[in-house]
């Protein structure tokens, strides 16, 4: 049998804010145990989850490793838009003007991510 990815887990500093953060990217719940000052939360997602975990270090450097998400029922732009409401901050505008490229944010501990085009804009 081969291996399955249970979680994708970030390091952080305060795991239930930044946690609280992508529950709101993504709409999926934090796990139902988890409170502030804990020191892990898990955002539970379809198959596997992200699991953030407090570590005494800041982030120093760019990410290596990064997520990639992908509207479901807006476009981009509009993702793009909601995400900074939701304290995100972007890092470098990759949109060109003919509608295709990505948008590259950071969430509120400085972990980059991008933001795709939706599937309806591909014409996936």
């Amino acid at each position: 049998m081969t291996s399955l990815i249970r979680h994708v887990t970030i390091d952080c500093a305060d795991p239930y804010r930044l946690g609280t953060f992508w529950s709101q990217v993504l709409d999926r719940p934090l796990h139902e145990d988890d409170k502030p000052g804990d020191p892990m939360a898990l955002v539970e997602t379809d198959g596997s989850g992200l699991l953030f975990i407090e570590v005494p270090d800041e982030k120093t450097v760019k990410n290596r490793v990064h997520l990639d998400i992908q509207p479901q029922d807006r476009t981009r732009d509009e993702e793009v838009e909601r995400l900074l409401a939701l304290g995100a901050t972007l890092v470098d505008d990759q949109r060109k003007p003919d509608g295709t490229g990505w948008a590259v944010l950071a969430d509120p501990e400085g972990n980059e991510f991008c933001v795709e085009r939706s599937a309806a804009e591909r014409n996936d």
